[in-house]
């Protein structure tokens, strides 16, 4: 089984209590810090890649309902569980990051929290994010944070793994990964176990 059908089991099997579990609340840690720049960014469509549950959408469209969010996760359980949790305040869509449904130019904002971790082509998503950006559109990423020796020791065992993580990526890595398409790159650590990386189309 690779990494996606992995992260897909995985995030079936946690769907219903996955906002109570220690990764769930390692996400909502997270959300503080990206709610502030959703926030602060200029437009009205907005994706959430990798929402989940729905639960940081919900606290967006509290903070700001003239927005229209889509959320889409590889997960339909997760799906189902946000459809729950949202009624019908957003569209829910499940699919894949690297092949995202969407047409050229589409988003003023794509944010993903906490699961670029689990992207097995990186590099692919963010190309992705890119194109179904519209220009001048913003692109937010949260995810976790570890010091070099922790995140090497992580990365070796990741390999093992069944649960679909594929890798804790380096600020240096991060960086690598937006700075061919996106400017005004700015990485921020926001806590002991968490970084936010932001960049303009």
């Amino acid at each position: 089984m690779n990494k996606k059908e992995q992260s897909r089991q995985t995030f079936d099997l946690q769907a219903s209590k996955y906002d109570t579990t220690f990764y769930g609340k390692h996400a909502r840690k997270i959300y503080p810090y990206l709610l502030n720049e959703i926030i602060r960014c200029y437009g009205e469509e907005v994706l959430d890649l990798g929402c989940g549950t729905g639960a940081l959408m919900k606290q967006v469209i509290s903070e700001d309902s003239h927005r229209h969010l889509t959320g889409i996760d590889l997960s339909s359980q997760m799906i189902e569980k946000a459809k729950h949790q949202l009624k019908n305040k957003a569209t829910l869509v499940v699919g894949d990051s690297e092949n995202l449904p969407f047409f050229d130019q589409t988003f003023d904002i794509v944010y993903c929290n906490d699961s670029f971790h689990h992207y097995p082509n990186p590099q692919k998503a963010i190309a992705e994010i890119y194109r179904v950006l519209k220009i001048g559109g913003t692109l937010i990423i949260g995810d976790t944070y570890l010091p070099v020796i922790a995140r090497q020791v992580m990365n070796y065992f990741i390999r093992f793994n069944k649960d679909g993580d594929v890798r804790i990526y380096s600020k240096k890595e991060m960086i690598s990964f937006l700075e061919e398409l996106f400017h005004e790159i700015k990485w921020i650590k926001v806590s002991n176990s968490a970084y936010m990386i932001k960049g303009v189309k």
